[in-house]
């Protein structure tokens, strides 16, 4: 079944009922989830961007942000309202083509990969078979855009991260997919919602995190350095090449790449949760709960109670992996880019294989505790 379907038809049906036809409820349908996307999109990065300046002012003892609304929340609003409004400048010999293209073939890939992300149950755009393999490739995009940003920027330094940050991409890619082959072949599914639901038999013993604690790792240290988050941060690293890519940019097209690095660091903690740590299911089954409270999962009432618990609970699992990469800026060191390229091709490749591997033996030797038959 397909939640995103049942949503359309429950949306245009209520429609029709204050007297549109079909065909005018299917065209007021049609770009209703993409401005929902993209306003769910834009607050989930200007809330990161808010909690990397109150947590890291903690880290360091500071206060942070504090008057431009309670605890200082208006200063994202009012960074996209002064990038909107500032000069846009194209440095002399740049390719204007290529530095004007670069900051999108960066952010509507990461847009679009919000797509087939579950925020709670029938919460999700669309539910596609190859949801998981489609954020693969989608996200693969994002580096030529990086290379090319460095490329056209006509700037040593630019063109320094832009080969950085390919390099670094190509690195941990293949890892982070690996890692993910693993729980799509104890899912039997390459769809998110398939793979939240084999999670939520047992509560928060059923979650993927304690069948593939290896491979959540390897994970999230892949979708870090895909992020470019400290403490692989190379291709931004400002005592080194300034700030990499974007030392040209200002206005709009600088302010594409850094709502895209937010915006791909919450999508990272979003599948992070959706893989590992049960999605929208909450750590006690909603069964077990009806039961000891006496009343029926069909209660109309308690439906409403869960798929309200189930939004809160994945934020929450997203943003507890936000702040934990917010705290590792402040603790880990830069790494040098030799160690880096060694952490991903010497180690994390290997370890990644060897698991994926792991997972289809035991998956053979015991199908019920990994997924079902094969």
């Amino acid at each position: 079944m397909n939640p995103g379907i049942d949503l359309q038809a429950s949306f245009v049906q209520a429609l029709e009922g204050f007297g549109l036809t079909a065909g005018a409820a299917k065209t007021v349908w049609i770009p209703l989830p993409m401005v929902l996307m993209v306003g769910a999109v834009t607050v989930l990065a200007l809330v990161s961007t808010w909690l990397e300046r109150k947590i890291s002012a903690a880290a360091q003892q500071r206060i942070g942000p504090e008057y431009a609304g309670p605890a200082g929340m208006l200063i994202p609003a009012a960074d996209v309202i002064k990038l909107l409004f500032k000069e846009e400048i194209l440095p002399a010999k740049t390719d204007p083509w290529l530095f004007a293209i670069a900051p999108m073939l960066v952010f509507i890939p990461i847009f679009l990969s919000y797509l087939i992300v579950p925020f709670g149950q029938n919460m999700i755009i669309t539910d596609i078979s190859i949801g998981v393999f489609l954020w693969i490739a989608i996200s693969s995009i994002a580096p030529i855009g990086l290379l090319m940003a460095g490329y056209a920027s006509n700037n040593k330094y630019s063109l320094l991260g832009g080969l950085r940050a390919a390099a670094q991409s190509i690195s941990y890619e293949i890892p982070l997919s690996l890692s993910v082959l693993a729980v799509v072949l104890m899912s039997n599914s390459l769809s998110t919602i398939d793979i939240v639901q084999g999670q939520a038999d047992y509560g928060i013993l059923g979650w993927n995190i304690w069948r593939q604690p290896i491979g959540f790792v390897i994970f999230w240290i892949a979708a870090l350095a895909e992020c470019e988050r400290l403490p692989f941060d190379l291709p931004e690293a400002e005592e080194e090449i300034v700030a990499g890519y974007q030392t040209e940019y200002s206005a709009v097209k600088f302010m594409l790449f850094y709502a895209g690095s937010y915006a791909n660091l919450v999508l990272s903690a979003l599948m992070v949760a959706v893989l590992y740590l049960g999605g929208w299911e909450s750590p006690i089954p909603v069964g077990l709960l009806a039961n000891l409270i006496g009343v029926s999962e069909d209660t109309a009432w308690l439906q409403v109670i869960t798929a309200s618990l189930g939004i809160v609970m994945m934020l929450f699992k997203a943003y507890l992996m936000i702040f934990i990469a917010i705290l590792l800026r402040w603790t880990v060191p830069r790494v040098r880019i030799d160690q880096l390229l060694d952490l991903g091709w010497k180690f994390l490749l290997p370890v990644s294989l060897v698991n994926l591997l792991l997972t289809a033996g035991l998956k053979l030797l015991f199908p019920v505790a990994f997924g079902g038959q094969v």
